[in-house]
């Protein structure tokens, strides 16, 4: 493995146990820079530049310290602004899951060093309207149009002039997804098994942990999906694994093919990362499951936070979601550059709603689409189509060998 990666993973090791990195002073200024480069592109700065800044050859260090202060004061705030929003919900009656964000973020040593985007709640689809008038309150609104509220699974809601942004759920996935519609069965009882603490409302431990493996699984089989995703894995199962039942999360898994890559995904965690097996209560049975994690590894951390390093890296994920909605009808899936190309109009219906009732439009949509393509990659380095497909062969072959597909 590339030596950069082996150094990153070893300062995101200590990193996650809040001590400072140590053996590192002999790292030249070019390898800091690509070492910090690669925590950005993962969305992990603060929490890797806190493991290191005493090192004196760290390029623009006293930059890079305001910066990071500058970006954990601002998750310090986000986070009370959306406690003083979630408590307001519950006050009015509203029952609002917290998933992922918050609850990932107070995994960490120091919790604000673990930067969220955004906050994901999941509510009873009933209570969206009254989500959305308290929302308000607090100047909080959607770019959505009103007549597209019951159609969406997802709603997101931005504070104007603010950093607040929250993802309203009514669903943890998008129904029509063929690749992944049917997930939304595993969290039918979500409500019914959620768990309590400090006042927010969130998914019981044995969900949550699936859920955290599914959205990582969700991003593999779309461009990708980065180590922190890995981390927030781990440190759940550290934390709360005696409390998770891994009979039903093994099952879960298993019924969507995903029993290999969960299994490698915790063999990463434990030879690069923090994860104790014993101290997750992690069943043998699971760890028999895992295969070589090295392709696994190398394609996640190239990818990126959500698989988004490169415009061709997320236009690949046509194919590799062709892939995985072909096997799911058991076919045989294949490379296909026709699907990766030409999608079917009901694939871009989302993108480009007249497609819905004007069909016969879909040559239109493959021009727009085609031109928006060539505009995204026009002036970025190593982003093209042909490697969006080379990339994509490549990926479809990953989803083989992690036996996520046949």
């Amino acid at each position: 493995m590339n030596r950069i990666y082996i150094i990153f993973l070893d300062i995101l090791k200590q990193a996650l146990q809040g001590r400072q990195a140590t053996g590192y002073d002999e790292l030249s200024s070019e390898d800091w820079k690509e070492i910090l480069s690669l925590a950005k592109a993962h969305n992990i700065l603060p929490l890797v530049y806190n493991a290191v800044y005493s090192y004196s050859n760290i390029p623009d260090s006293a930059v890079l310290r305001r910066q990071v202060r500058q970006l954990a004061m601002l998750q310090t705030m986000k986070t009370a602004e959306f406690i003083q929003v979630y408590n307001r919900l519950r006050q009015a009656g509203c029952t609002p899951l917290v998933v992922k964000g918050l609850i990932c973020r107070g995994l960490y040593p120091h919790p604000d060093l673990r930067l969220s985007t955004d906050e994901d709640l999941l509510i009873p689809a009933h209570q969206f309207e009254a989500c959305r008038k308290i929302f308000a309150e607090f100047s909080l609104n959607t770019d959505v149009p009103a007549e597209k509220f019951a159609e969406e699974y997802e709603i997101p809601f931005r504070k104007k002039d603010g950093a607040l942004y929250i993802e309203l759920h009514k669903s943890l996935f998008p129904p029509q997804s063929d690749a992944y519609g049917d997930w939304n069965s595993f969290f039918a009882d979500a409500f019914e098994n959620a768990t309590e603490s400090d006042g927010i409302l969130t998914l019981s431990h044995t969900d949550h942990m699936f859920y955290l493996i599914c959205h990582a699984f969700k991003h593999f089989i779309h461009s990708g999906f980065g180590i922190r995703q890995v981390c927030d894995i781990v440190m759940y199962a550290n934390i709360y694994g005696s409390h998770i039942d891994w009979d039903r999360v093994y099952t879960n898994c298993t019924e969507i093919n995903a029993q290999t890559f969960a299994a490698t995904l915790f063999e990463i965690g434990e030879k690069n990362l923090v994860f104790d097996k014993q101290k997750a209560c992690y069943p043998q049975y699971f760890s028999e499951k895992a295969v070589d994690e090295t392709n696994m590894l190398t394609d996640l951390l190239s990818a990126g936070v959500f698989g988004g390093s490169t415009m061709s890296r997320k236009h690949s994920s046509t194919m590799t979601l062709e892939a995985v909605a072909v096997d799911k009808q058991g076919k045989k899936a294949t490379k296909s550059l026709k699907g990766t190309l030409f999608p079917s109009a009901e694939k871009l219906q989302g993108r480009y709603p007249y497609l819905q009732k004007k069909p016969y439009l879909l040559p239109k949509a493959w021009a727009s689409r085609g031109l928006t393509y060539l505009k995204e990659t026009k002036t970025t380095k190593d982003n093209s189509s042909l490697q969006a497909v080379k990339l994509g062969s490549s990926r479809v072959d990953l989803l083989k060998e992690y036996k996520v597909i046949k």
